[in-house]
């Protein structure tokens, strides 16, 4: 087992988060809390066989990357740029106000200024697998909560680059208590900007019409496993090639791999392609952070440990908070960013790994750090659980604040533009990836269509394609009155949050009892939810497909041949 120990920690790293997994399963708790303790049982402080640390954390790596190689496929560059305006401010601001409550423990422990400020700044960065698989699972990654926790990631990924850049180069001046060269530091700042400017850049110009092209190219030779290995080539080669060249994390590249592939007609089939690695991998990542936990820390500095993790759970929580609401977003979208950044992970490791070699931060301030992130992983599901259960409130809170929104809007802004000419017409709502292909198909069958739409960039875009347009949130019943819904042929709902497009759906109902409204939906609940307010069809993916297959297959004449013959077509 010495001889092969990338054999020996992989099968031993799935093998007991598969047992441990099903006990937590047993027992009605979270999966991941399984994959830790598995982790704990083949790590360096409990008796028995010990796995490769460092091969684990290289296998776990290898999961970061395909999962954010996953979320760029499904996140354009207007979506990034749609939230800048909360994400860069607000995880600065909450980055800010953790790494100075980190320096103020640091301080009540009687703890150098360098080690406190390593200390809290690993303090502030939240870990990528465990706030995307959180997104994933409750489907929210298409929303707006999704796009700003997204768009949040990667201002800390950036900021990360950088810290991770300036560390070294300022950790043995600190550390000796001599001066910091301040032409050094601003030259080491500018060299690490202009790698990530131009890193992006390059992507932006160049990865975005090679890399769809290399796809597209590779899709033509009819080869699946030869499609299978071109995508992964891409994820793994851009990741692990630009960090090295330009000095970006591994998981940035792997980001805009992503997103420039996502330019292709490809992206869904490259995305099932990585999904069975990605999810392997991400559990070999829990595992690698169980081998890392040093037991004996809970018993030493249990009051530290807590300290440490009230900052994490509760200190940048409610700082992401206000900051969230004080951008005049919902409770509900507040309340979510808040709790998804209820943890840390993989960077604060390597940050506080890169302070222990500076000689910044002290074997036992790691072992604190390490434990802390442990237990914040382990609650950041129930975190999850109890504002599942806050949703009816947060629901109720929401619906009051849109009809409230709408008076405001009302008295404070001109009415929509009124579409009273238009009769027999089909009225989508929303313009975004959905909304596009439905205008497209309409067009083409020569249909009077009405798009309503928020975000001014897509209004100029519809009206300079000389589609009409009503501008404004689409649950306002002056909004959709000026769609002039009494007359229209039907309704089309693209909005992928559920509470959103109910709101649609409810107030077209009432304004038209006889309206053939179609909406989409991302779960079965969501669906149901949709028929209540008085949809008349919602579609979700499975279902939808399941359905289109029967229906073609309901139009084949009897007979083998004639069957044969429809196929062939």
């Amino acid at each position: 087992m010495h001889e092969a120990p990338l054999i020996a920690t992989l099968v031993s790293g799935i093998v007991l988060a598969f047992v441990f997994a099903a006990l937590a399963h047993r027992l009605k708790l979270p999966a991941l809390a399984g994959y830790l303790l598995a982790g704990v049982v083949v790590g360096p402080f409990t008796p028995g066989y010990v796995a490769d640390g460092h091969i684990a954390h290289e296998l776990a790596e290898v999961g970061v990357v395909l999962l954010m190689f996953g979320v760029g496929l499904h996140f354009s560059l207007k979506d990034l740029l749609s939230v800048k305006s909360i994400a860069i401010p607000g995880a600065l601001g909450q980055m800010a106000v953790a790494t100075v409550l980190g320096l103020l423990l640091g301080w009540a422990l009687g703890w150098p200024f360098a080690q406190g400020f390593v200390f809290g700044l690993a303090l502030s960065v939240a870990s990528t697998v465990v706030l995307l698989r959180a997104m994933e699972e409750r489907r929210l990654m298409e929303t707006e909560r999704g796009r700003i926790a997204v768009g949040w990631l990667i201002v800390e990924d950036l900021a990360m680059v950088l810290a991770l850049v300036l560390l070294p180069a300022v950790g043995g001046a600190l550390a000796a208590g001599q001066g910091v060269s301040f032409a050094a530091l601003a030259g080491t700042v500018g060299l690490a900007i202009g790698k990530v400017a131009l890193f992006v850049a390059l992507m932006l110009l160049v990865g975005k019409r090679l890399i769809p092209w290399i796809l597209a190219r590779v899709a033509i030779s009819g080869s699946r496993e030869l499609f299978r290995l071109a995508v992964l080539a891409i994820a793994l080669g851009v990741a692990f090639g630009v960090a090295g060249v330009f000095g970006v994390s591994f998981e940035l590249g792997a980001f805009f791999a992503g997103m420039m592939m996502g330019e292709s007609k490809l992206a869904h089939d490259a995305a099932e392609e990585t999904l069975p690695l990605r999810d392997a991998f991400a559990v070999l990542f829990f595992v690698s952070i169980g081998m890392l936990f040093n037991y004996r820390v809970v018993l030493t500095e249990p009051l530290v440990v807590l300290a440490a993790l009230a900052i994490i759970v509760l200190g940048k929580s409610l700082a992401a908070l206000g900051i969230v609401l004080a951008f005049k977003r919902p409770p509900r979208t507040a309340l979510t960013i808040a709790v998804s950044l209820a943890q840390i992970g993989e960077f604060s490791f390597i940050l506080i790994g890169v302070g222990v070699a500076q000689q910044m931060v002290s074997k036992e301030a790691q072992d604190v750090l390490l434990a802390a992130a442990i237990v914040s992983i382990l609650l950041n599901p129930l975190l999850f659980k109890l504002l599942d259960r806050a949703r009816p409130w947060l629901d109720a809170r929401e619906a009051a604040q849109v009809a409230a929104d709408a008076v405001a809007v009302v008295a404070d802004e001109p009415a929509p533009e009124r579409a009273d000419d238009l009769a027999g017409h089909v009225v989508v709502v929303g313009y975004g990836r959905v909304g596009r292909l439905l205008c497209g198909e309409l067009l083409g069958r020569g249909s009077p269509l009405l798009v309503m739409e928020m975000e001014s960039e897509r209004i100029e875009e519809l009206r300079a394609r000389g589609i009409r347009t009503v501008s404004g949130h689409a649950a306002r019943d002056e909004a959709l009155a000026a769609a002039n819904l009494a007359h229209a042929a039907a309704l089309l709902v693209t909005a992928p949050d559920a509470f959103e497009a109910g709101e649609i759906v409810r107030v077209a109902r009432q304004l038209n009892p006889r309206l053939l409204i179609l909406a989409r939906a991302g779960s079965s609940a969501a669906a149901a939810h949709l028929r209540g307010l008085g949809a008349d069809l919602v579609v979700s993916g499975e279902h939808e497909m399941a359905r289109s297959m029967l229906e073609r297959l309901d139009a084949v004449p009897s007979g083998h041949e004639q069957a044969g013959s429809v196929a062939a077509q």
